[in-house]
């Protein structure tokens, strides 16, 4: 274990006192791993590596052994699951949005928050997905897309920006805050070497911009999940009261979930308290009561009428698109005005016309709901092969565009001609990954 930064030990052991010991004990184990399961896509919990006890506090959460290759496996691309570690899990089953509503995850990226808190939703309602760093906002796309989340609007903006064009329009709002990342020391010991006594307060004041778009964004009776992955009053306690302070408005909510007591409406995860990583998690609510108000607007083009006609002859089961994003036709009813804004996913996107053919997109077979073309199932070590890009021998299959599967789960597109089958995966996705066999 690495040398913890001298600053921080000194005030760890101040604040936790008789408590200290067994905190820094913690620094010479294991860090604690995680699963989320994709209830979209079901699959045998069996095909999963190294599953070991459930994640109290989230339903579909599993506590995972240190050495499963679960991340590299073909499943794990087809959206199965989500690895993310267990207290990562907690703000968003507190916030624990439910279908219909319209939540906001203002600071997105990778997903592991924002994809969880769209399968509470059910696909009903509307999650819009933001991250203000273009290439981090990429990330986020792509794991949606992966999880199979069809009600996601996914832009990059800055929360002043948001705040601006969507006052009030939000049941729900959650901030996963940058932050200086204290309780990542023992999944990354390499960040001790970028923290200083410092930093907790350059990103306390990059917090409070954050949370003031937040109350903007909120409508009254709505609430916000506050949460960082660091361990110090500045950036977590005393960034919550200032806020209180200057927005009277909202007042801190008690919340209980399994394994997770917070009479306070504040809980700092410490990992000789919790099994999992440090964080921490607040729950506040504004007073009042109102509708949220986020107008739809038709600020994307309409639907090519051509490629809709082209989308309907590919398959007569297809969502009817709502909207063009760039040459892509994309379905999601009631989308916000989205002017001026950096998007990146709208939806569900369908597919686009190139020539006279209509190419089905890559989102669309990783939908829960795809649409009904003849699947093909794969063995793991085929579907490895089709996510590295080759094309795979398939004598017996049908011609024209498939849906290859595995575990029933379908893994994107391929189009059949002489007994090959074409490989349509994205070639920004494809990589080499193991069988599991």
């Amino acid at each position: 274990m690495n040398q913890l930064p001298k600053a921080f030990a000194e005030r760890m052991t101040a604040l936790l006192g008789e408590e200290a010991e067994a905190f820094f004990l913690t620094y010479e184990e294991p860090y604690c791993r995680g699963v989320r399961l994709n209830p979209l896509k079901p699959v045998d919990s069996a095909l999963v590596p190294g599953l070991m006890e459930r994640v109290p506090w989230e339903d579909s959460g599993w506590y995972l052994s240190g050495d499963s290759p679960a991340g590299a496996l073909p499943l794990h691309e087809a959206g199965a699951y989500y690895l993310q570690e267990p207290s990562a899990m907690l703000p968003a089953a507190v916030l624990n949005p439910q279908p219909g509503e319209r939540v906001l995850d203002l600071c997105a990226a990778p997903g592991g928050k924002t994809t969880q808190l769209a399968l509470r939703m059910a696909g009903q309602g509307l999650l819009v997905s933001n991250e203000p760093v273009p290439k981090r906002a990429q990330i986020l796309s792509r794991n949606v897309e992966r999880m199979g989340i069809v009600n996601a609007l996914v832009v990059s903006a800055m929360p002043a920006q948001l705040a601006a064009r969507w006052p009030g329009g939000f049941d729900a709002v959650q901030v996963d805050a940058p932050c200086s990342g204290e309780g990542m020391f023992r999944r990354h010991p390499e960040t001790m070497a970028e923290w200083t006594e410092d930093a907790p307060a350059g990103c306390a004041r990059r917090q409070a911009e954050i949370l003031d778009g937040a109350a903007a964004l909120v409508r009254p009776g709505g609430r916000i999940v506050y949460s960082t992955c660091t361990l110090n009053p500045t950036e977590n306690e005393d960034t919550v009261a200032a806020f209180c302070r200057r927005h009277p408005a909202f007042s801190l909510r008690p919340f209980s979930l399994p394994g997770a007591e917070a009479p306070s409406g504040m809980l700092t995860c410490y990992p000789h308290r919790i099994r999992g990583e440090g964080h921490f998690v607040a729950l506040l609510q504004r007073e009042g009561e109102a509708e949220a108000q986020l107008d739809e607007n038709a600020s994307l083009p309409h639907p090519d009428r051509q490629a809709a006609q082209a989308l309907r002859a590919f398959a007569q089961d297809a969502p009817a698109p709502t909207a063009m994003l760039g040459d892509t036709l994309v379905h999601l009813p009631g989308c916000p005005d989205v002017r001026g804004l950096r998007v990146l996913r709208v939806g569900l996107h369908l597919g686009q016309l190139k020539g006279k053919t209509f190419m089905p997109d890559h989102a669309w077979a990783m939908a829960c709901l795809p649409p009904a073309v003849p699947r093909v199932p794969l063995t793991a070590a085929q579907a490895a092969r089709y996510q590295a890009g080759e094309t795979i021998q398939m004598p017996d299959a049908p011609r024209g565009f498939v849906l290859p599967t595995l575990a029933g789960l379908a893994l994107g597109w391929g189009k059949v001609s002489d007994g090959v089958m074409k490989n349509h995966y994205p070639k920004g996705l494809r990589r080499s990954v193991t069988t599991g066999e």
